[in-house]
């Protein structure tokens, strides 16, 4: 008798058909909207494995109704939405997808951190207004890329991506973390800072550290006020690492210029958002992984993880492996 997977969002044909091999699959239906909790509380109760996304909450209540689950296959690199050590407690293996979408994510970064400088979202809104009558010398100007210091907070694989990127612009990259890394510095030609002094000396600084207890709040107030009145701020980890009041605040007085983010602390973030009401916010619906190729890889991965867990092997990506 084969196992049974729920899946929580309609994902692609080829995905299915690969876990309907090994498992028989229930799905939510809908692509574009996510699986009511009633539901999900309903599918879990016999469910012996889980493929979920972001979007879905996997607490210890809902853990505590699962009877049968032995793994949660998360389509993202973070987990943040599942309770780790409540999955851990009963012996439920926890996976995510990462590496497949480091290129794309890093592509996505420096998209937010040129788009921000140069003032592209506000230049083609003025544009579409009609606002574009005649050109004269300051209209729209932004602050320079190529030959920039880029501050990058976080060095894994997307932090490495993104230096590649920035070398190509000539930029001088800095970064902070809490290991040095001999080898990247040497490979990439990159300076290690303490994080005060990378926020004081960066025109652009990069958020890319994964979220955790720890990293909640790591840039408020204080470290806002460290930054230059030409700096950008670019977030495309998770939100909730930036306040994001203190970072309205920042960027309304002008205590720096601009910020690009593509997460935020409740999402979908609200339509009447004090950060969606300022022209110098890039912001964008978390698409970080959002290309066609990336995300079929990251389905393909969370699914590879769910068949193998479930067929006893050890999956690839396990992230709560008992040491």
């Amino acid at each position: 008798m084969k196992p049974h997977v729920y899946v929580t969002r309609k994902i692609d044909s080829d995905i299915v058909a690969k876990l309907n091999e090994a498992a028989e699959v229930s799905m939510w239906p809908e692509e574009d909207v996510p699986v009511p909790r009633e539901v999900l509380e309903r599918e879990i109760r016999h469910a012996d494995g889980l493929f979920c996304l972001l979007t879905e909450k996997i607490d210890d209540t809902l853990l505590a109704g699962a009877e049968r689950l032995s793994v949660i296959a998360n389509m993202a690199v973070g987990y943040n939405n599942i309770d780790v050590a409540a999955a851990s407690a009963r012996g439920i293996k926890v996976t995510n997808t990462p590496g497949v979408l480091t290129e794309t994510t890093a592509d996505l970064t420096f998209a937010l951190l040129m788009a921000a400088a140069r003032r592209l979202v506000e230049a083609s809104d003025y544009l579409r207004r009609g606002d574009w009558v005649t050109w004269s010398p300051m209209q729209l100007t932004g602050q320079d890329v190529y030959g920039a210091r880029l501050g990058i907070i976080g060095l894994g694989r997307i932090g490495e991506a993104l230096a590649r990127r920035a070398d190509a612009f000539g930029m001088q990259v800095s970064y902070y973390s809490r290991t040095r890394k001999p080898h990247a510095e040497e490979r990439l030609s990159l300076t290690y800072a303490e994080m005060d002094d990378l926020l004081r000396e960066s025109d652009f600084v990069c958020i890319l550290v994964p979220y955790s207890p720890d990293t909640h709040g790591l840039i408020g107030r204080r470290e806002l006020s460290l930054m230059k009145s030409t700096a950008v701020l670019v977030n495309t980890s998770r939100g909730g690492i930036v306040d994001e009041a203190a970072l309205y605040d920042a960027l309304k007085s002008k205590t720096i210029w601009a910020a690009g983010l593509d997460v935020f602390e409740r999402e979908p973030v609200a339509t009447d958002h004090p950060l969606l009401t300022l022209p110098n916010v890039v912001a964008l619906p978390h698409i970080g992984s959002a290309s066609v190729k990336t995300r079929l890889r990251m389905g393909h991965m969370a699914a590879d993880n769910l068949i193998q867990a479930l067929q006893g092997g050890t999956p690839p990506n396990w992230v709560n492996r008992p040491e």
